[in-house]
């Protein structure tokens, strides 16, 4: 492979395991750190198009397989999280956390606190749509930049990524750079405090100590919980996994976290294998159990290497 010269950082043959809450997964082919966006403009439209591109986040909804990544992944670092508000429209680079947008929302009084529990980056955010709380991304969603594939800069509305549960639709191998969202306005004494309960409540209710990468299904029903008193648990993914008897299911290193059914984990020296594995096996029980199809929240990448017992 043919790699054009950049101004930010080049390295092959990277492990990306290290890059991963999980901590499982093998190296990517070549691992791009651009330093800003023209750097990444000009990498992608000198680096043949053949060549696939992969844009990593910080690693915390991915199970990167164990043969690692073929091609280009991509990963946005210092030159791409920056936080401005400007009224009650937040601008945030794609690398930003959505804890520390929130954070900064709020201190400016500006109510994204639905981030502020929300593992990873803003670009995975839109990414995904994430949300909870009854809020998700495509609510306080006004635009996004990106780079294309062929180093093309565009702008992207709502209608563009059509958002849909835990999805938005992207162009093979676009790069979320930033995104631009609007909160409603609020009181920062009590956005802070609001963020303060969800922590406490996250922390009650969620194994946040040990190596995860957040809810590994969608809910089958298409909402995510929303933490009102009213919430109805019936077919909610935890539940039919528990209802299955998946709570605490084990295969080598992997575990369906005891604390919270819908948290696969890396208990001690899994593999990627090991976890994907277990997670089919549940989807596998909770479909022959209840005929429901439990599709994966978790974005699965790279070449499988087998179980040796596969």
């Amino acid at each position: 492979m043919i790699l054009p010269s950049v101004r930010g950082t080049l390295t092959m043959d990277r492990p990306l395991a290290d890059l991963t809450w999980l901590r499982v997964g093998g190296p990517a082919d070549v691992l791009f750190q651009p330093a800003d966006v023209d750097d990444l403009r000009d990498f992608l439209t000198a680096l043949d198009p053949s060549v696939p591109v992969f844009p990593m986040g910080v690693g915390s909804n991915l199970i990167v397989r164990d043969g690692g990544v073929r091609g280009v992944v991509i990963r946005l670092g210092r030159g791409f999280n920056g936080i401005a508000v400007d009224g009650t429209t937040v601008t945030a680079g794609a690398a930003a956390l959505d804890a520390h947008v929130a954070r900064r929302a709020a201190e400016a009084g500006v109510d994204l606190t639905f981030l502020r529990t929300i593992p990873g980056s803003i670009g995975g955010a839109v990414r995904m749509n994430a949300g909870c709380y009854g809020a998700y991304v495509a609510d306080v969603f006004q635009a996004a930049q990106a780079v294309l594939r062929d180093g093309s800069p565009v702008t992207l509305a709502g209608d563009d990524l059509a958002f849909a549960y835990r999805s938005s639709s992207l162009p093979e191998g676009t790069v979320l750079i930033g995104a631009t969202l609007t909160g409603p306005a609020g009181d920062p004494e009590a956005l802070a405090q609001r963020m303060a309960d969800q922590l406490a409540k996250r922390d009650q209710t969620q194994p946040t100590k040990d190596r995860t990468a957040g809810s590994t299904f969608r809910n089958p029903v298409g909402h995510s919980s929303t933490g009102r008193a009213d919430d109805s648990h019936d077919l909610k993914a935890w539940k039919v996994i528990e209802d299955a008897g998946m709570r605490g299911a084990t295969l080598g290193g992997a575990v369906m976290n005891p604390m919270h059914a819908n948290f696969l984990t890396n208990a001690g020296g899994a593999s990627a294998a090991d976890l994907e594995d277990l997670g089919e096996r549940v989807r596998k029980v909770v479909y022959d159990s209840q005929a429901i199809t439990l599709e994966w929240e978790i974005m699965r990448v790279g070449e499988r290497i087998p179980r040796d017992d596969a």
